[in-house]
């Protein structure tokens, strides 16, 4: 395993991260799912990353129980905020009252002191940044966070966002977002901002809901059990990719996958990680053997020739307009 700075921060994280959205509590029973993290853990992955709204926060409690006898200076544990947890007015968004109640359950299920990074999970155009930014300053200087992060958020909310923890003196150095070869909306604005204000990118998605590992062929039936067929949440995901336009691109890259040694889920892992302003790659299995396939795209090295051989071809297909950061 590689390990990378958070943006600039002092915190070192595994370049490949294990992230159970739309698994843990949800598409695989508790046996698979502490499988999947005791072999990302034999891969040295260290970096964990969860939020208290997966599988209505079944996830983080899963993913407390697989952690819970590791070394835990020897983690790094995310988790986020935003979405609604329960039924209540108050049980959404980034208000205090909402924060300071999260991080506290947060923690109890993941059965943990503190987390490395809380995240907001979107923005929240309802409460007051200032509101937020200072909740979020709370967590950190109560010893519940060493770190503040966001997701999915625009430049100029970044930037606001960033200029009140300074203000505050709250260290927020990370972005969660969507990202692929597929979907590369960050790359025009988020991305410079983030590399101006010294925020790393820890991107989700990196193979495009699976698409990017080749299962899915232009006119076939959808394969059983894949996420397109999942109906907890997975198909309505996948779903915007499943064209015969991209699905045939898609399969056009199997070559260079092959000339690079490496999986169509490889190459799509190993190319995210490519672009310096990435701290780490969030990968997600349903089966452990996913995790020992996806860990060896740490470390690899694409040369120009191959990145430019793989826009020519998905080029047509590719989602660019920054409008649609926070639309995923």
């Amino acid at each position: 395993m590689e390990f990378r700075n958070l943006g600039r921060s002092g915190l070192m994280i595994s370049e490949i991260a294990y992230g159970n959205w739309l698994t843990h509590g949800s598409q695989v029973e508790e046996e698979a799912a502490l499988a999947c993290v005791r072999t990302a853990l034999d891969a040295g992955i260290t970096t964990y990353d969860t939020a208290d709204v997966y599988a209505q926060t079944r996830a983080e409690a899963v993913l407390g129980r697989a952690l819970k006898d590791e070394r835990r200076e020897g983690l790094e544990i995310f988790t986020k905020v935003f979405f609604p947890t329960g039924p209540g007015p108050n049980d959404r968004g980034l208000g205090r009252k909402h924060i300071m109640e999260s991080i506290d359950n947060s923690l109890r299920r993941l059965q943990t002191d503190y987390v490395d990074l809380y995240q907001a999970h979107r923005y929240d155009v309802s409460v007051p940044l200032e509101e937020t930014m200072e909740a979020f300053a709370d967590v950190v200087r109560s010893g519940k966070a060493l770190y503040i992060g966001v997701s999915e958020w625009t430049p100029d909310q970044i930037r606001e966002g960033h200029a009140l923890a300074r203000e505050l003196r709250v260290p927020l150095v990370s972005n969660q977002p969507q990202y692929s070869m597929l979907w590369r909306v960050i790359e025009d604005e988020v991305v410079p901002t983030c590399e101006e204000l010294g925020l790393g990118q820890i991107v989700w998605s990196p193979i495009a809901q699976g698409v990017l590992t080749g299962k899915y062929a232009p006119g076939a039936p959808l394969p059983a059990g894949s996420r397109a067929t999942d109906e907890k949440g997975g198909a309505t995901f996948v779903g915007r990719w499943l064209q015969d336009e991209v699905l045939e691109r898609v399969q056009r890259l199997r070559p260079l996958a092959e000339q690079a040694g490496l999986s169509l889920a490889q190459l799509a892992v190993a190319w995210v990680l490519q672009n310096p302003n990435v701290s780490a790659a969030i990968i997600g299995a349903s089966r452990p053997e996913q995790v020992t396939e996806n860990v060896k795209a740490a470390g690899v090295k694409l040369d120009a020739g191959l990145l430019e051989a793989i826009d020519a071809i998905l080029d047509p297909v590719v989602e660019r307009d920054p409008t649609m950061v926070a639309r995923a």
